[in-house]
């Protein structure tokens, strides 16, 4: 149904002029089966929204809506809601002529197509983007999920449980990308006719109010998943981001992976992998806090993961980044933040050790003065490297200009040469040789360092 397009850089077909259609879908679970919500964001190349989708669907009567634990829908909800079959019609009219985009495209793709062949229609082929692999292009992450990628990017609002929240975050995601990264078509893309359907009656859910980050969601940000990605992490670390999980949620996930056909042997080493790392990363900055300790206490032993004796330790200030700016510089830094373990906040707050901007950021950006006010270091984006700790401080050598390079190692060869010729005179005089030979060294050694120190001395700005 929807095909992914080849992405450029310079040189392709400008995406000037082209509406993008962000999709984002809840289902029924891991594998390709039936969507139980579906929303649709459609919006200008410059980021204007035209018109957005959002229902509940109801996959059939009796049939579970999945992990609710994950998108929060509940059977009693979806027995009130349309047929994907009256969904189609109003959600096509919403895409037409436009470009599909979707966080993993592959995966929405997958459970759109087996909707659409289990109503018996024929759909011609769409054209897509996937704003995972584009990220992934572009920006060098522990992982791709959409939170964290949402995050690198600078996008203000953190994806929340519906399918409305997911495709507004990727709307926002992908016209950034084509703006900032200058991202061209590999070739135009083709827009076919859609079948019309009869529209049905939509229903869209409550929004719910957005939640603040905690630690957990924060870490799990920093996790190395690797390129090739794992559904079931996925979905644990969507559980595992609010701190709080049951036997009964276990279980629930536990059902979910055997449904897709991975081994309880794989489901525990996901559970190993996901503890493993979250301790690393609370450990990795030096700080570990009583809540961080208890939070992933309680996680090992939902999943069943034995020997996590992490202990708080005492004093100390975690080093907790804020990056302003929407240029390429600060999405490059804020992914170097994640990918070097280090906390990157979303807002300026008394635990922010640092403020970085980039050339984007007016002087008169109130958050400036306040970081002053909370003790954080302003500090360009530029500069951000060494200042953080991620490179060493340049070498002298390296910072002086190229063509004083030669000159500064001859000045100090010539002042070695002066130092080694004054100890040979020391050491000749203490031995009685003759007077002349020594004031004649010395002189020369005197002359050696003074003629070095000159050579070596810094150029006057």
């Amino acid at each position: 149904m929807i095909e992914s397009l080849s992405l450029l850089g310079a040189g392709g077909h400008p995406a000037h002029g082209t509406d993008f259609t962000a999709v984002d879908i809840r289902t029924t679970g891991l594998r390709p089966g039936r969507v139980v919500e579906v929303a649709a964001v459609r919006v200008h190349a410059d980021g204007s929204i035209v018109g957005e989708l959002t229902t509940l669907v109801d996959p059939g009567a009796g049939i579970p809506p999945g992990p609710a634990l994950v998108h929060g829908i509940t059977r009693a909800e979806l027995d009130d809601a349309p047929s994907f079959g009256a969904v189609l019609g109003p959600l096509l009219d919403l895409c037409a002529g436009s470009v599909i985009v979707a966080h993993d495209l592959a995966f929405v793709t997958a459970f759109l197509d087996f909707e659409v062949k289990f109503l018996g229609v024929r759909m011609p082929v769409l054209p897509g983007v996937s704003t995972l692999a584009a990220a992934r292009s572009v920006v060098r992450l522990p992982n791709y999920r959409l939170a964290t990628v949402a995050h690198a990017l600078g996008v203000p609002t953190r994806p929340g449980q519906s399918a409305l929240s997911g495709a507004r975050t990727v709307a926002q995601l992908v016209t950034g990308l084509f703006g900032r990264y200058g991202f061209t078509f590999a070739a135009p893309p083709v827009f076919p006719g859609l079948p019309r359907f009869a529209g049905g009656r939509l229903l869209p859910r409550a929004e719910a109010l957005p939640v603040e980050p905690g630690w957990m969601a924060e870490a799990l940000e920093r996790i190395s998943a690797g390129r090739s990605g794992d559904a079931y992490l996925d979905l644990l670390a969507e559980v595992v981001a609010d701190q709080h999980l049951s036997y009964e949620e276990v279980a629930a996930l536990a059902a979910l992976a055997t449904e897709a056909g991975l081994s309880e042997g794989r489901v525990r080493s996901t559970h190993e992998l996901l503890v493993t790392a979250l301790r690393e990363i609370a450990e990795r900055d030096g700080v570990v806090t009583a809540a961080e300790a208890r939070e992933l206490r309680e996680v090992a032993t939902a999943l069943g993961v034995a020997g996590v004796d992490l202990r708080p330790s005492a004093g100390g200030k975690a080093t907790r980044v804020l990056v302003l700016g929407t240029t390429v510089a600060a999405d490059g830094m804020r992914s170097r933040v994640l990918a070097e373990g280090v906390q990157l906040a979303k807002k300026l707050t008394a635990s922010v050790t640092h403020l970085v901007v980039d050339a984007s950021v007016p002087a008169t950006e109130p958050r400036l003065a306040r970081a002053a006010e909370l003790g954080a270091e302003v500090v360009d984006v530029r500069a951000a490297p060494v200042a953080l700790g991620f490179e060493p401080p340049p070498a002298v050598l390296a910072a002086a200009p190229a063509g004083r390079v030669p000159k500064v190692l001859g000045g100090r060869v010539l002042m070695g040469v002066g130092l080694l010729l004054m100890f040979i005179v020391i050491v000749a005089m203490f031995s009685g040789a003759a007077l002349a030979a020594g004031i004649f060294l010395a002189v020369l050694g005197v002359g050696a360092l003074l003629g070095g120190w000159l050579i070596a001395e810094p150029a006057p700005r």
